[in-house]
């Protein structure tokens, strides 16, 4: 009999049609937390692509197997898999382009603001929209700062540097940051920045490192954008800053609350630009995430081995006998 898997979301079409050759797929119809446990009861394999109840292992006898449809890893209770023998692996690098060239793009917009432009040249003429664009600027000789220098930001130095932008770079192991990135502390990497980048994983270190005095250390005129968690960030800080013009602009894929709330007063913040989660997400890493995922579990559930396992200890404690 095939085993079961859960989906905590919908994965691409390719990735599905291959799992579901070896497996029993289910696909989960809500994100509640109740619902994810009433679902997960009788799995035994699970792909998440969405933030898992801390105490769902508590309700899964069977579950051999989870795999991250992608890599952060604060969605499954890793601990807690752990502690009840249940693998757990991830896909890194399969959506590091994604997420490098949504900030590219950022960076990119932030010094030539074509759709203000746009607007400009519609609403009031050819001359309005020739004035605004001969007012931008270039991202050449500015200085990138990267906090969290792994493969998005390690990717995102590369190209700037191509660009000839000078990149700094905040990273828990120093010694391990490699050129064109110069690694520097915080004080240094905030105050120095023209660009700030978030792509660093949330930990308790992590969580609320941009905080009101980091936001004052940067320039008037700098961008901040985050690509990493939500909580990274102290947002009513960051609120405040943007309103008080301390800052001149900031862009956010990601939230405290996800998805964010209709009345969030993120949505009333100027100089800031919104989208919903969606770095990480084009046709092709889609696709590369879901296939890696699902080789992953599938290689969990036929071999007890993965490539990207995060846990080998739940393997390394059973007794081989």
């Amino acid at each position: 009999m095939k085993p079961k898997v859960l989906l905590t979301n919908p994965i691409h079409p390719d990735g599905l049609a291959h799992l579901e050759q070896f497996a029993s797929v289910v696909v989960s119809d809500s994100g509640d937390a109740g619902r994810l446990r009433d679902l997960a009861g009788d799995a035994d394999g699970l792909i998440v692509r969405t933030k898992l109840p801390d105490d769902i292992f508590d309700f899964t006898p069977r579950l051999k197997a989870v795999v991250r449809h992608g890599v952060g890893l604060d969605m499954i209770p890793v601990a807690r898999a752990t502690a009840k023998g249940i693998p757990v692996a991830n896909v890194p690098g399969a959506n590091t382009t994604a997420v490098a060239e949504y900030c590219l793009a950022a960076m990119l917009g932030h010094v030539r603001p074509l759709a203000r432009i746009d607007s400009a040249f519609r609403g009031r003429g050819w001359d309005a929209g020739k004035q605004l664009g001969g007012s931008c600027g270039e991202l050449e000789s500015l200085t990138l700062g990267i906090v969290g220098v792994g493969a998005i930001g390690g990717r995102l130095g590369t190209l700037a540097s191509m660009l000839g932008m000078n990149v700094l770079g905040l990273a828990r192991r120093p010694a391990a940051v490699a050129p064109p990135v110069r690694p520097v502390d915080k004080p240094t990497l905030f105050a120095q920045s023209d660009i700030v980048v978030l792509s660093c994983p949330l930990t308790p270190e992590t969580r609320g490192l941009v905080d009101a005095a980091a936001l004052k250390l940067m320039k008037s005129t700098a961008l901040l954008i985050n690509v990493s968690r939500g909580p990274v960030i102290d947002t009513p800080a960051l609120i405040e800053a943007l309103r008080r013009r301390e800052l001149a602009a900031a862009v956010l894929d990601v939230y405290d609350t996800q998805p964010l709330p209709a009345n969030d007063p993120l949505l009333q913040c100027p100089n800031l630009t919104l989208t919903s989660h969606i770095a990480g997400t084009t046709e092709q890493s889609m696709r590369r995430m879901s296939m890696g995922a699902v080789h992953e579990l599938l290689a969990l559930l036929q071999h007890r081995t993965s490539r990207f396992l995060v846990n080998p200890e739940v393997f390394e404690s059973r007794d081989p006998s």
